[in-house]
């Protein structure tokens, strides 16, 4: 018999013609006998109703006489969602089932698009549910009486908690529902939705704390993804990174005609430029069926587009992650990617875009942008069936958050360290935190510390009377308030007609390398720059068309340790004689070439291949642990190799391997013998081959601006980026000289090693190369794996009136190839 206390929302999916699952089922009883927990459920399952209706039928339950009658009931429920995008699609969602079984409930977004009348209104007359993000969560925090307003929340939930707990946005809900706890601990609950994650139980403990036990639901459904490749007429044996994916167009085509709606999603804007450029001219019939949606474009075009997604009005949309989470679009019935999404959990979130609706299977085709990027589709449909997917890790001790989060605490109605303390501790990743490290936080607060006490813009936070700890200065006040968060980005252009009509914004760098009357593609326009005021680049459509399509600083992604290691158990079968898999039966002739020219490395071992050309002597190392890992590596051994003999060298890299390149012969057995990958002296000899000082720079700039020592600018007067950076760096360049253990500098120093470098998937690297059988071959001419390689030098290095393609032609023809 099933519990009386779910009646209303088993009614509600029976008048819909829907069954519950018993995850949903599950989360309703858990919900209603006061757990709080952690709800995993692929995208499409109906996870938002799972933890929407249990908060309904609780209200009905407890009022069983009244729930009818509209009152004033305060704020019951707070919904926290990573983007904005998301929030007027739950809301609809939500309000309509409100309407449906007649419960009078208000159903409100407040976010930082959210106008200045709005925000009034609900903060006069708070609404029973409120769906908003980590930022805004701290601006309610921030206000006078917000005890008022928590007083009557039920329950907070946060929605797509894999996408914030690996970052400060997760830290700072982290914060936020600790804090809402202590306001209200005997109703409240929290639980968060997590699609694609791989360790979950960590994520319950960074959403949970300290006090909680860990719960967690975890959907047994099945959801059936079908991956189906796109593959070339010809497997080119010599692929090289990009060449490949536009080619497809007249393969890609056909797929878009026999869908009803399709979501095209690229790894990079600018990607996604081109590809809706190359389709419009391939199909100009199309021009108002297609559109395009990326973070960079102005939010009246991205909602535009997601409403007519909706509407069923669009056939085609070209996109990029931006439209990877939560939005429920029904009417998507195929997914294509471009290029390999270089993680699991990334194509697993973007497969469930398409037949987004309990039961249907997520179709997803995979187009390659080189023949290679088919051993990627074979590794992720293994890692997909086996349901394996990365892990997120919650940021550690981030105190730049935490200086944030007691000026928003003082602010608003101040606080106590002392009641504090235990509050923050109680959080995952504040656990460690200790007395001295707050007492530190605290000092660096109301008297800057032990460098700043003499400018009064960094004594923000001053004891009151009555022992509280207050922001009295109503400048300082106003300042923090526009400047809160944790997301720092590179300095932003707005692009503008003459006329002032917003299209989208773009990063400074790509402009500033512009002249007047330059034309570069964006927005789905060929534009030509008329004047650059302020941060403005003011434009106007050109007839003529542009190739000079704009790009974006850190675009391009890195594999993840996963799919890696799926790569070389395909290439290991490979080696057995296994190929069973359509994707890598189509590129044997890549790898039967590879292993006759050298052999296909696979988790044993470890290839060095050594080549002379015209071009030097090349050394190309093949780890497989991503391009980023590859970067610092190739570095390293650059370094080590570099000491006991005078050599230079060019290097490249792709997520496969990496080359070094050098004028003089490199004797590689030698090296070899010397330990080039020792793991002895391994911290100082990687802050020796890189400019660990310039990258600490950079990462205090990010947390000067989160701790609110460096003000970002007034709305529609932001300060420079090069102003922000002249002022991080002088308060580094302080701290270094007079403050050398200050706790944002070694903030910074961690990050930097452990972000930008990972530490510990570095070392791991280097402990599997040891392990593995090193194999140095030497063969006649450049293989299909170092190929790729050799090409992204090519592409980033030289400097030449032909064009990459004519080059690679070139080389190509030299190859004596043996078929």
């Amino acid at each position: 018999m099933l519990d009386p206390r779910l009646q209303i929302g088993l009614s509600y999916f029976q008048n819909k013609g829907w069954e519950a699952f018993p995850f949903q089922i599950q989360a309703w009883n858990d919900y209603l006998d006061g757990k709080s927990g952690l709800l995993n459920a692929p995208t499409g399952s109906g996870k938002t109703f799972a933890l929407w209706f249990p908060v309904l039928m609780d209200f009905i339950n407890q009022n069983p006489q009244y729930w009818k009658t509209k009152k004033n009931n305060g704020l019951q429920l707070i919904w926290v969602t990573p983007l904005r995008a998301l929030a007027q699609d739950i809301q609809k969602a939500m309000q309509e089932v409100c309407d449906q079984i007649g419960l009078p409930w208000r159903v409100a977004v407040r976010n930082g698009d959210t106008d200045a009348k709005t925000r009034a209104a609900l903060k006069a007359r708070p609404p029973e549910v409120l769906i908003t993000t980590p930022e805004t969560l701290h601006i309610l925090i921030s206000q006078k009486g917000h005890q008022d307003l928590f007083q009557t929340l039920q329950t907070v939930v946060v929605d797509e908690w894999h996408e914030l707990i690996g970052n400060k946005r997760g830290v700072q809900v982290q914060l936020a529902l600790e804090y809402i706890q202590d306001l209200c601990p005997n109703q409240f609950r929290r639980w968060a939705i997590s699609a694609t994650i791989g360790n979950l139980e960590e994520a319950a403990k960074a959403l949970l704390g300290k006090d909680l036990p860990i719960h967690i639901i975890k959907a047994d459904l099945g959801k059936e993804i079908l991956i189906e490749s796109v593959f070339p007429d010809e497997i080119e044996k010599y692929p090289w990174s990009g060449h490949l994916g536009i080619r497809l167009l007249d393969k890609v085509i056909p797929i878009i005609e026999s869908a009803k709606t399709v979501l095209l999603f690229t790894n990079t804007r600018s990607q996604t430029e081109i590809w809706y450029q190359k389709i419009l001219e391939a199909r100009p019939d199309w021009a108002g069926w297609i559109a395009m949606h990326h973070g960079s474009l102005d939010m009246t075009v991205r909602s535009w587009v997601e409403q007519s997604l909706h509407e069923g009005k669009l056939k085609l949309v070209v996109c990029t992650s931006s439209l990877d989470l939560g939005v429920d679009f029904r009417p998507v019935d195929k997914v294509i990617q471009v290029g390999s999404p270089k993680g699991v959990a990334r194509f697993i979130q973007r497969a469930g875009r398409a037949g987004h609706q309990p039961g249907l299977p997520s179709k997803i085709y995979f187009v390659p942008t080189n023949s290679l990027e088919l051993i990627e589709a074979a590794a992720l449909r293994k890692a997909v069936e086996k349901g394996e997917m990365e892990s997120q890790f919650a940021p550690l001790l981030s105190y730049d958050v935490l200086i944030q989060f007691l000026v928003t605490l003082a602010v608003g109605e101040g606080f106590t360290p002392d009641h504090i303390f235990p509050i923050v501790q109680r959080t995952y990743s504040y656990s460690e935190l200790k007395v001295e490290e707050m007492n530190w936080v605290m000092e660096f607060i109301t008297v800057g510390g032990s460098t700043l006490g003499n400018y009064e813009d960094f004594l923000k936070v001053i004891l009151d009377e009555d022992g509280i700890n207050r922001v009295k200065n109503k400048k300082i006040a106003m300042k923090h308030r526009l400047s809160m968060g944790t997301i720092v980005s590179e300095a932003m252009m707005k692009v503008k007609f003459k006329n002032g009509a917003y299209l989208g914004s773009v990063e400074e760098y790509f402009i500033s390398k512009m002249k007047i009357g330059d034309r570069f593609f964006f927005a789905g326009r060929s534009l030509e720059l008329l004047q650059i005021r302020d941060m403005n680049a003011i434009v106007k459509v050109s007839e003529k068309q542009s190739k000079n399509v704009v790009s974006w600083m850190g675009a391009r992604m890195s594999l993840s340790s996963m799919l890696s290691e799926q790569i070389l158990k395909i290439l290991e079968a490979y080696n057995l004689g296994i190929h069973d898999s359509e994707e890598v039966t189509r590129i044997l002739p890549i790898l039967d070439l590879q292993s006759k020219l050298s052999i296909v490395p696979d988790r044993n071992t470890f290839l060095i291949e050594s080549h002379q050309s015209q071009q030097g002597y090349h050394l190309f190392f093949y780890p497989f642990e991503g391009r980023m890992m590859h970067e610092l590596m190739s570095a390293l051994i650059a370094y080590r190799i570099s000491q006991s003999q005078p050599i230079s060298f060019n290097m490249a890299m792709n997520d496969y391997g990496f080359e070094l390149l050098s004028d003089v012969p490199i004797a590689i057995e030698e090296i070899l013998e010397e330990d080039i990958f020792s793991l002895k002296n391994l911290e100082n000899d990687v802050l020796q081959c890189v400019n660990e000082s310039e990258m600490t720079r950079r990462k205090f700039r990010e947390i000067a601006s989160i701790a609110g020592l460096v003000f970002q600018g007034y709305p529609g007067k932001p300060t420079t980026f090069k102003h922000i950076q002249a002022n991080s760096s002088l308060l580094f360049q302080v701290f270094e000289q007079y403050d050398p253990q200050n706790l944002l500098l070694k903030q910074a120093h961690n990050e930097a090693l452990n972000q930008q470098m990972d530490q510990d998937k570095f070392i791991k690297a280097i402990q599997k190369i040891n392990r593995n059988r090193i194999v140095v071959n030497r063969p006649v001419q450049f293989t299909p794996f170092s190929f790729p390689i050799m090409v992204d030098r090519l592409s980033r290095t030289s400097i030449t009136s032909e064009s990459l393609e004519d080059r690679i032609v070139k080389i190509q023809a030299q190859f004596a190839v043996q078929d």
